[in-house]
């Protein structure tokens, strides 16, 4: 036990963790390096360039005649999968913290960082990419002093593509990093931070072992479900995974029991022996909060329960994915998802299509509101069809999120706009070092929701980052828009929104939705409305076939005839006539900048 070694890498998006861990791997040849990110598996993520899933591997390291054994755990940047930084962590006793040294130190470097120190991991800071041109070690270097308060001695200049400093960070790991604390003959106390499903063998569990010993055959349980099991194979993840007779405290491993059921296995549980269980369960991680949420449809109505059983599959390799079910007039029976941000709802969706050929729909996004009716009960809504009569609320409270902006200083007038056109308020201003400024923020959650994150990536010309955490719920003003389409309203279109923005709102998406709707054989009328209210309408002209092209000459009346038939034909289809509003639309509402 006293050489292992768990860590994690830790930075902000595209400061080289997946490149330094390639580096770690050749460097221990634990494996032959044929690409790029060898440990982002996901056809998603080598598209991408992202890592999107936490990926553990082990591996062996000698130095002054010991043999150690070092469990890597590579970890997302994005802010919206922050929630996979925190269950790595939880299994880690030392963290690698990788600063960019073109880039300095970033709001997501911050934000990981003290995680990692809330959970009193050994910090070992890191600058990559000092191969670069634009590189800045020195100030880089100060800007890590001020934040961790380490000497100068113990940072580590590194680059990720040449492989320079990649023993000094070995040396490190082994010297400055914890070895796990436990005992291996105390009755077994195991942590689940992820599980994988395998459509031949069940559902695999990764657990790190905090005390005692697992061996192959044993009886288990886990100890929040307190479902039993056999452990039918135990080993440990190299680059596949490796079976092993027993694995003991400190270990980081998986388990093969034979689950079949997705709901059996929740991350941060714990797995304790049946003969000699545990008195009380790890202190897991927190609950998922999901931020935004969105109503996913299947395309054909029949696929309802695959779409369930899709998302059962993808909740156990993506834990911050919350699903219930839901049902639209439009478009039928689905489920209303609740995800990290636009990222991760995203990704989900793409995941659905590849990984299970699911098509779907997906609604326009939003967040939860605590409504007060005149009695002063108060119901959380996820859903703007679910809110009550307009006569019977008192008043709705939004969730406010605090933002920390970090960038250059040039950028700060243009962030600025941005931020107070979102109805913010600035708290405060620090600046970091030398040129770069931390802006501190109050914004309603609900309108960083669509397109924020991009826009202040283009106006700041991608320096600035952004981070943030929920704060509280505040009063607003906000009313409930309902977009009708001849008269009926589409409630998978309906959205809540501020008093001020309604009206502008609501005259852009009809005019979007004009576009998009194609032309039918009548005229279709887009009406956005508050309440009974019409605030804005756009109409969909009508298809017509010149009936009177064969009347040459003769009576006027031989035309009208024709005419008036045409138009009781049209009126007819009128009534009976249904608006197809194509997944194009759905997808516009978000983009309608």
């Amino acid at each position: 036990m006293n050489n292992i070694r768990n860590f994690c890498i830790i930075a902000h998006i595209d400061h080289g963790k997946s490149t330094i861990a390639d580096r770690l791997l050749e460097y221990t040849k634990t494996i032959q390096i044929t690409e790029g990110q060898m440990l982002d598996d996901m056809d998603l993520e080598k598209e991408r360039g992202i890592t999107i899933k936490s990926h553990a591997i082990q591996m062996e390291y000698a130095e002054g005649g010991e043999k150690y054994i070092l469990n890597l755990i590579d970890t997302p940047g994005h802010v919206d999968f922050s929630y996979e930084v925190s269950r790595s962590i939880a299994a880690c006793e030392g963290a690698i913290l990788v600063v960019d040294a073109t880039q300095g130190v970033q709001a997501q470097t911050i934000s990981n960082l003290y995680m990692a120190i809330d959970n009193n991991l050994e910090i070992i800071p890191v600058i990559n990419k000092i191969d670069m041109p634009s590189a800045m070690p020195d100030e880089v270097e100060d800007e890590i002093i001020d934040l961790i308060g380490c000497d100068r001695a113990d940072i580590i200049r590194a680059s990720g593509k040449t492989g320079e400093g990649v023993e000094q960070i070995l040396h490190a790991v082994v010297t400055r990093i914890p070895h796990p604390k436990g005992d291996p003959k105390a009755p077994l106390q195991a942590l689940i931070f992820d599980s994988v499903f395998n459509s031949f063998r069940g559902i695999i569990a990764y657990f790190k072992i905090e005390n005692g010993t697992i061996r192959k055959g044993d009886k288990v349980k886990f100890f929040n479900t307190g479902m039993e099991y056999d452990a039918d194979e135990v080993g440990v993840l190299k680059m596949d995974m490796i079976p092993r007779k027993e694995l003991s405290t400190g270990d980081v491993g998986y388990i093969i029991s034979g689950i079949k059921d997705s709901k059996e296995v929740k991350v941060g549980d714990t797995i304790t022996h049946v003969a000699r269980p545990c008195s009380q369960a790890i202190d897991g991680f927190q609950e998922v909060k999901p931020m935004v949420f969105a109503g996913v449809y299947p395309i054909d109505p029949t696929d309802y329960e695959n779409l369930r059983a899709s998302l059962e599959k993808l909740q156990l390799n993506d834990a911050a994915l919350t699903f219930t079910p839901e049902s639209s007039v439009a478009l039928g029976f689905g489920f209303r998802c609740g995800f990290l941000g636009l990222l991760h709802m995203e990704i989900v969706q793409e995941r659905l299509d590849r990984e299970f050929n699911m098509d779907v729909i997906t609604t326009v996004p939003n967040v939860s509101y605590q409504v007060y009716d005149k009695q002063g009960h108060s119901m959380e809504v996820h859903n703007p069809s679910g809110l009550p009569e307009q006569t019977m609320i008192d008043h709705i409270e939004e969730p406010y999120i605090r933002a920390s902006i970090i960038t250059d200083a040039n950028y700060i007038g243009p962030i600025m706009t941005l931020c107070l056109d979102k109805r913010g308020e600035l708290i405060n201003q620090d600046y970091v070092s030398g040129n770069r400024v931390e802006l501190h923020f109050m914004l309603p959650l609900g309108e960083i929701v669509i397109d924020f994150y991009d826009k202040l990536k283009s106006i700041s010309k991608g320096y600035a980052s952004f981070d943030y955490h929920i704060d509280s719920f505040r009063p607003s003003k906000l009313i409930k828009l309902d977009i009708l389409l001849n008269g009926e309203p589409v409630d998978a279109l309906s959205t809540l929104t501020h008093q001020d923005n309604a009206v502008t709102f609501g005259r852009r998406m009809c005019e979007k939705l004009k576009e998009l709707i194609p032309r039918q054989q009548f005229d279709i009328a887009i009406q956005a409305a508050i309440g009974a209210k019409i605030v804005a309408r756009e109409t969909v002209k009508q298809v017509r076939k010149d009936v009177t092209a064969k009347c040459y000459g003769g009576d006027v009346s031989r035309k009208r005839k024709l005419l008036e038939k045409q138009k009781r034909g049209k009126k007819r289809m009128k009534q009976i006539g249904n608006v197809e509003v194509p997944q194009k639309a759905f997808l516009a509402v978000l983009k309608l900048d």
